[in-house]
């Protein structure tokens, strides 16, 4: 799965990058995409390898693309900026909100429109392409679908603020559209919003989000930047004195492995204790393959203990003896936070 993070020019958004794939040092490109991996920070990995000590730990991880700051009216920019998008599996939209004289509603707006044009671009052509059809009156189903997603579009409303049903789900499964990807809103403010302070239209801007279906996250750059060069000590008293729970960088990591539809269950041993992301909904079988393709193959079981139940009771003997561990089958639906064993035979 790939993120790709998108904004004009000066949003912030390359920050945002460093901080969530921890490439301080690296050389990037400027004016390309930069791709690297982002660790997804999760306290119950943190607590599993507490508990198992095991010799190595490994979280969940997302690719994350840093993709060209968009330069309203530059064709070459808009072109490279919409190619990177397109290869996006969700986007996360950082907006500038740290100074007074910035609009986040007319920034926000300004990135939408690209992604509203093409999409209406690729709808208008394949109108017209069916028209020219002989075999059109096969086709009117999908035409009644684009012609309503061409009314939404015209309307400046994204196509996923669209309903549509299974069969008409189907029917755009190979299309590539831009504005059905999973968004979230990540705006750049000053450190003054995180103790009270507001920014231009706030209400106004989460009333205009709320409308489209977009969630957002407020998050200052540059706090980030300095909460990330602090030890966990410093770490600590710093975040409750700027009145933090956690970090920003923290909720970001965790909201987009949620918009994309992604779970994590566990393998816990003294040699690893590892998070596998999988999406939801994802089968006992269709999990163990995973970790190997010769565990799927020779499903037998899966031995299935709550996250919960082990972080209360500390023991997976305990576990068992309180009547908490499970035997599960090949169509069992793994839930997040499931410890896994998988039995197999091969």
């Amino acid at each position: 799965m790939q993120l790709g993070i998108i904004g004009l020019s000066m949003a912030g958004k390359t920050t945002i990058f460093e901080l969530l794939t921890e490439t301080f040092d690296k050389q990037l490109n400027i004016g390309k995409t930069n791709t690297s991996m982002a660790k997804i920070p999760d306290n119950r990995v943190d607590f599993l390898s507490n508990l198992f000590k095991p010799k190595k730990t490994t979280y969940a991880q997302l690719e994350i693309v840093d993709i060209p700051g968009l330069i309203p009216g530059g064709d070459k920019s808009a072109t490279v900026f919409l190619d990177a998008v397109r290869k996006a599996d969700a986007l996360l939209h950082v907006v500038r909100a740290y100074e007074d004289d910035i609009d986040p509603i007319k920034d926000i707006e300004t990135v939408n429109y690209e992604l509203l044009l093409a999409d209406l671009d690729l709808i208008e052509k394949r109108i017209e392409r069916i028209n020219s059809n002989k075999k059109k009156n096969q086709m009117q189903k999908e035409l009644m679908l684009l012609e309503k997603l061409k009314k939404a579009l015209e309307e400046e409303k994204p196509l996923s603020s669209v309903e549509i049903d299974e069969e008409e789900k189907d029917i755009i499964s190979n299309y590539q559209f831009l504005t059905t990807k999973p968004m979230l809103i990540c705006l750049n403010v000053d450190e003054s919003v995180l103790n009270g302070a507001s920014y231009k239209d706030r209400e106004k801007l989460k009333a205009y989000l709320h409308e489209l279906g977009i969630p957002m996250l407020e998050v200052s750059a540059k706090i980030e930047q300095e909460i990330s060069q602090l030890n966990d000590e410093e770490k600590e008293i710093f975040m409750q004195e700027m009145g933090l729970t956690e970090p920003g960088i923290v909720k970001i990591a965790r909201s987009m492995y949620e918009r994309l539809g992604l779970i994590s269950f566990f393998t816990v041993g003294e040699d690893e204790v590892k998070a596998w992301t999988i999406e939801k909904g994802t089968t006992a079988k269709k999990a163990a393959g995973k970790i190997h393709s010769d565990i799927e193959r020779g499903f037998i079981r899966a031995e299935v203990i709550d996250y919960e139940a082990l972080h209360e009771f500390k023991s997976i003997a305990t576990v068992k003896e309180k009547g908490l561990f499970r035997l599960e089958g090949k169509d069992y639906i793994v839930k997040d936070g499931d410890i896994i064993h998988f039995r197999f035979n091969v």
